[in-house]
């Protein structure tokens, strides 16, 4: 029996706080949190759009709002975010990464929360053409790499500022899935149709599912994942842990050509010096995850969604 439990009682469902329940990740997480019996606190700035399922409550508001995250982050025990508005102007990203994520971090740290889960990304990481292999302690991209890597990287370290939290950054790169805001899904293949169709055949193109994705960041965020000294097993108590998440190996050949193939258009292959490594993912497999979507059944429904929608 454990002490202060009442033998043949379940134990409590997590309460687990999402930042942008309403896009393709957050709503992805949520879905994957309910399965897993947690009880989901959305954080959304549009009344009605959080989903619609049982164990998930809608709280609308900026969760930038020391208010707002005070109180979301009460008596909750994992915060996962998942917000960043990529292709809008560098202030705004500053303003809702770097200066943002960290006002709801450090409500949950002030709130006793045991963690945070912050949906970084791979695009964080040096990947030039001289570049072999990436793990998830790999060099990052310096400063003035652009807008998207520098604030994503400037709001990684923010969060790492913040004390006595166990953080982890997860880093997936393309996230494939079906969605009105997915990008490589539903933008990519829009820019692609209209004539953004060149690429190095070989060049590595990594991605992973959002089905896969959220599995691992449920898990993480519900305790599934224990923490420990060595980051290789878990998440590092009161530290902050990068993890790669990352599907099986694939190449531009393999996503531009399914694209220009099913748009009934032409891509046009270069042969510029690329990058030709693996984002590497022992650490997530480490920690009990795989990924379950191949990329033939990813490539099989992005060609499916491309060709119904045209």
């Amino acid at each position: 029996m454990v002490a202060g439990r009442v033998e043949g009682m379940a134990p409590p469902s997590p309460v687990v706080v999402v930042t942008g329940a309403n896009g393709l990740v957050g709503a992805a997480v949520c879905r994957a949190l309910v399965e897993r019996s947690a009880q989901v606190r959305a954080v959304v700035r549009r009344a009605g759009s959080a989903p619609v399922l049982q164990g998930v409550t809608e709280h609308v508001g900026d969760f930038a709002d020391e208010f707002l995250a005070g109180a979301v982050t009460h008596g909750a025990d994992t915060v996962v975010t998942t917000v960043h508005p990529m292709g809008s102007s560098r202030e705004a990203q500053h303003r809702v990464g770097v200066e943002g994520t960290p006002v709801i971090a450090r409500a949950a740290r002030d709130a006793g929360v045991a963690r945070l889960v912050h949906v970084s990304t791979a695009g964080v990481y040096d990947l030039t053409a001289d570049v072999g292999d990436v793990a998830d302690d790999g060099a990052l991209l310096p400063e003035g790499s652009g807008d998207y890597p520098d604030t994503k990287n400037a709001t990684d370290a923010a969060l790492a500022a913040v004390d006595g939290l166990t953080t982890v950054l997860v880093r997936p790169p393309a996230i494939l899935g079906a969605g009105e805001t997915s990008v490589w899904n539903t933008l990519r293949p829009r820019a692609i149709r209209d004539g953004d169709r060149r690429a190095n055949p070989s060049r590595t193109w990594p991605w992973v599912h959002i089905d896969d994705l959220a599995t691992f960041i449920a898990d993480v965020a519900t305790g599934a994942v224990a923490t420990a000294d060595d980051p290789q097993r878990g998440p590092v108590a009161s530290g902050t842990t990068p993890v790669i998440v990352a599907g099986e190996p694939a190449t531009w050949r393999d996503y531009l050509g399914t694209v220009t193939d099913a748009l009934g258009v032409t891509p046009e292959w270069t042969d510029e010096p690329v990058w030709t490594g693996q984002l590497l993912t022992d650490r997530a497999r480490g920690w009990g995850w795989a990924p379950e979507v191949t990329l033939a059944r990813a490539m099989a429904e992005l060609r499916q969604g491309l060709t119904t929608r045209s």
